[in-house]
């Protein structure tokens, strides 16, 4: 089935008092009318639970065709949740590669919250073909004034592989980038930069890289840090220096291979919590995840021999370093030829600097970067693929701070266009661009009250690797509200506007309006073919047995205990 995950977002009702949270985002366009099946993959209250992750063993069902000959993977994580915490980084990891990143919607007190995301993990099926560990890592305390538990459910459902429906498109194996733990969480906190040495298959014709990357303790706002030869004249505490520019690299052995300008993502609890009730920040829910293709190193890889890769994150101050700290991790999709002869060819192309140029003047900062690699790749029965690996991209960022500092507003532009072509054919694309507006206004010198600003958008266009549909992606969203703190308890308001339109290569479309005003839905207008075609739940179509199904979900996560299975 299509889990709550759209049902929440698209009926946007409130069942008795709880507060239904959701990001604006497509239903997945997963198969219909197909075999499913679906499995418990945990269930466990995430209170007490820092450096305490779930681990369970995950195994490939056989009901729905021989493992690996599915249509399609889906992962659906509900969760609810009572009273007062802050918001938590999700990382889910399996067969130690990271393959979804997501955080938590704060709670509420009284009867609660609840959300749903469903997450399509299609392209990641050579890791659910065999047993494995599966780990979701979600930092919880439970303290004084922070009694949130988060009661979270997370089911896999795996699609049959049908004529209108055929098997997915896959890697011939997926490498992760990753700390190999197998307590906890694969990604590593940098800085410094993470590298593992990797040894690759000696026929190994092409390599896609993927990376997730996100700021957080004194890199979660990295867009409103400034430079280090301005802090000085600012008072202390009212920002962080090294600058508002982050670049995530990937580096192979010493050489940059490709990089992202990260979207930056807003937590929940971000500037002020109730702009982002029950509407989550753009990508919040699903943190976004960036490409490189790293094919045209392969004719150094395929030597037998292991490589350093790296992870790191700069920023364009004089050292290139940024505060504590970014979570970071990747992975290798690997595909190998039909002969089992090493491949071979030469890099013919290498044109990269070290770090992205940039120059701070006053109260604007700006970067670009271009990347343009290219190789002759030669697999083992002689065939030649003519490689170019290119990246174009460019950043803005200005600010500005007024009444007394009581004031700073932010004005961001990154964006960029990311290409690679095997013998002239596209097979990464990635166009984007992420406009960002805030303006943060404190109500008094003491720094207690506040109001917040925000107008930002998520545009993006492309494929991140040939095992994925090329989407479109256009998510616009604005918020006013007002934050007050108190000894007898903190208060906010505000109101949230949002435009989505997604397409994609198979036809499949979607649009959405949705705003809100102080916690209710005011309006809520979708289509596109991928309205209305959602949960098992929803077949009679009526809103009465949407609330039912919602009520009994909710009332089963409050009853439910325990902590799930364990290897």
């Amino acid at each position: 089935m299509r889990s709550l995950c759209a049902l929440l977002g698209l009926v946007s009702v409130a069942i008795a008092d709880v507060l239904v949270d959701f990001q604006v985002s497509q239903p997945p366009p997963l198969p219909v009318g197909v075999q499913e099946c679906t499995v418990q993959v945990l269930q466990r209250d995430f209170a007490n639970s820092y450096g305490d992750a779930e681990v369970v063993r995950l195994e490939p069902p056989t009901e729905c065709g021989e493992p690996g000959s599915w249509s399609a993977i889906s992962l659906n994580m509900t969760v609810t949740s009572n009273g007062t915490q802050y918001d938590r980084l999700g990382v889910f990891t399996f067969q130690n590669v990271e393959i979804w990143r997501t955080s938590t919607p704060e709670p509420t007190r009284g009867d609660g919250i609840i959300w749903s995301y469903i997450k399509d993990v299609t392209q990641y099926m050579p890791l659910f073909t065999r047993s494995g560990s599966f780990i979701l890592q979600l930092d919880n305390l439970i303290q004084d004034n922070l009694d949130g538990v988060y009661a979270t459910t997370v089911t896999a459902t795996y699609y049959a592989a049908t004529d209108a429906y055929p098997t997915a498109p896959q890697a011939s194996t997926i490498i992760p980038l990753s700390t190999m733990a197998n307590d906890t969480g694969n990604d590593a906190s940098v800085p410094p930069g993470f590298s593992i040495n990797v040894t690759i298959p000696v026929n190994t014709v092409k390599i896609f890289a993927e990376l997730f990357a996100s700021g957080n303790g004194q890199e979660e706002f990295w867009y409103g840090n400034v430079p280090n030869a301005y802090l000085d004249t600012l008072p202390d505490g009212i920002t962080y220096g090294q600058g508002p520019f982050r670049e995530v690299r990937l580096l192979i052995d010493g050489r940059v291979a490709g990089v992202a300008f990260p979207f930056p993502v807003i937590f929940t609890g971000g500037f002020s919590p109730a702009s982002w009730r029950p509407i989550a920040a753009i990508n919040a829910l699903d943190l976004p995840r960036y490409a490189i293709d790293v094919t045209p190193f392969v004719p150094l890889l395929a030597d037998g021999a292991p490589h350093n890769f790296t992870l790191d994150v700069a920023s364009a101050e004089d050292d290139h370093t940024i505060l504590d700290n970014w979570y970071v991790s990747g992975l290798l999709q690997v595909v190998t030829g039909a002969s089992e002869a090493p491949t071979t060819g030469n890099m013919t192309v290498y044109e990269v600097g070290e770090y992205a140029d940039s120059e701070a003047a006053g109260a604007v900062q700006d970067a670009t970067r271009a990347v343009h690699i290219e190789s002759v790749v030669v697999s083992g029965d002689g065939k030649e693929t003519q490689v170019v690996w290119v990246q174009n991209l460019a950043y803005e960022n200005r600010q500005t701070f007024s009444g007394d500092y009581l004031v700073q507003t932010i004005t961001q532009s990154t964006s960029g266009t990311v290409s690679s072509t095997h013998n002239g054919e596209t097979v990464v694309s990635d166009q984007f661009a992420y406009p960002l507006d805030i303006n943060f206004t404190y109500g008094s010198a003491d720094f207690d009250n506040w109001t917040f600003i925000i107008d930002h958008s998520y545009n993006r266009a492309g494929a991140l690797s040939p095992f994925e549909l090329s989407t479109n992606i256009e998510s616009q969203q604005s918020s006013e509200s007002i934050y007050q703190t108190a000894s007898t308890g903190n208060y906010g308001n505000g109101t949230t506007n949002n435009t989505f339109i997604y397409s994609d290569a198979a036809g499949n479309t979607y649009t959405r309006s949705v705003n809100a005003a102080y916690n209710q839905i005011t309006l809520d207008e979708e289509g596109g073919s991928l309205a209305g075609v959602e949960d098992d739940v929803m077949v009679a179509g009526s809103r009465d047995e949407a609330q039912k199904a919602l009520t009994s979900a909710f009332a089963n996560a409050k009853l439910r205990g325990g902590t799930g299975k364990r290897p």
